[in-house]
C-alpha cells in the first residue's frame, strides 16, 4: 500500500489536473473581480472595444477548451500584461503606448491567450495544491461549496502571485502557441519579437516601466533568440491598421495621467 501511494505521488504533476475547466473558470471570475477592485481601468470605450476586437480575432484561432474570454485594459503606464485562469486577459496601457504596430500588440495578447488555452494556471494550482494540501483536496473543497471556495482560492492565490508567475516551460509554450495563433489570425509573427526588443531597450532606458513585466516573465533576450527561427518560417501578415493608429492618437493626450497600479507580488 505504501509503495502504491508513493508511486501515485511521484507522478509528474504536469500529467495530473485537480482543476476542471468549470472550476478554473469559477476561480478566474473571482480573481478578475478582485483585480477590478484594485486596478484603475482605462475608460475610453473606443479603445476598449478595439482591444476586444483583437482579442476575439485571436480567440477564433485558439485551440482547447472554450473559455469565456474577456479583455480589459489597466490604466497603468508600466509595460505589462497578464492572464487569469479561465479567460480574463489584462493589458496595461503601457503596452499600448510602447507598441508601434498592431502586430506587436497582437503578439502580447496572443501570448496571454496561449497561457489560458494551455491551462497553465490550472497546472500552477495543481502543483501548489499537491505541495501544500495533498492530492485531491482542492477538488474536494471545490466540489463541496463551489463559489465560496472559488472566491477563497482566488483571493489566496492572487495574493501569492501564483496566477502571474508561470514557469519557464510555460512561458516558452505560450510564446510558441501565441506565435502560431497570431499568424493564423493574420498578423505578422515578427510583431511578437519586435515587442520583446522594445522591452529590452526600455529596460535600459527606464527600468521602472518594465519592472512588473520582468518580475513575472523571462528575459526578452532568450525569447527573441528562440523565436527568430519560427518567425523566419512564418508567412507575411498584417502589421498595422488605421484602427491601431486611431487608438494611439486617442490615448496619447492622457499619457501623463496614468500612474502605476499597486504592484502585485
Amino acid at each position: 500500500m505504501l509503495l502504491s501511494s508513493v508511486a501515485v505521488w511521484s507522478l509528474s504533476v504536469d500529467a495530473i489536473s485537480l482543476v476542471s475547466v468549470e472550476q478554473e473558470i469559477a476561480i478566474g471570475k473571482q480573481a478578475d473581480a478582485q483585480v477590478r477592485e484594485e486596478t484603475p481601468q482605462l475608460r475610453d470605450v473606443e479603445t476598449i472595444n478595439y482591444i476586444r476586437t483583437i482579442g476575439r480575432r485571436l480567440v477564433r484561432h485558439a485551440s482547447g477548451a472554450k473559455y469565456p474570454y474577456t479583455f480589459s485594459v489597466a490604466d497603468d503606464r508600466t509595460i505589462n500584461a497578464f492572464a487569469l485562469p479561465g479567460g480574463p486577459v489584462w493589458v496595461h496601457r503601457g503596452v499600448l503606448d510602447a507598441a508601434t504596430t498592431e502586430a506587436q500588440l497582437a503578439g502580447v495578447m496572443a501570448h496571454e491567450v496561449a497561457h489560458i488555452t494551455r491551462r497553465h494556471a490550472a497546472g500552477q494550482l495543481t502543483k501548489a495544491t499537491m505541495t501544500s494540501w495533498g492530492l485531491g483536496l482542492l477538488g474536494a473543497v471545490l466540489g463541496n461549496d463551489g463559489g465560496a471556495a472559488a472566491a477563497r482560492i482566488a483571493a489566496g492565490y492572487l495574493a501569492s502571485g501564483i496566477f502571474l508567475k508561470f514557469g519557464r516551460d510555460d512561458e516558452r509554450e505560450a510564446d510558441r502557441v501565441g506565435l502560431q495563433m497570431m499568424t493564423r489570425a493574420g498578423w505578422e509573427a515578427r510583431g511578437m519579437v519586435e515587442l520583446f526588443e522594445i522591452l529590452r531597450r526600455e529596460q535600459a532606458r527606464d527600468p521602472g516601466r518594465v519592472e512588473a513585466f520582468f518580475s513575472t516573465h523571462p528575459s526578452p533576450r532568450d525569447r527573441i533568440a528562440r523565436l527568430q527561427q519560427e518567425v523566419a518560417k512564418s508567412r507575411r501578415g498584417r502589421r498595422d491598421s488605421a484602427e491601431f493608429r486611431r487608438m494611439k492618437a486617442r490615448i496619447a493626450p492622457s499619457r501623463r495621467a496614468a500612474k502605476p497600479s499597486p504592484r502585485r507580488p
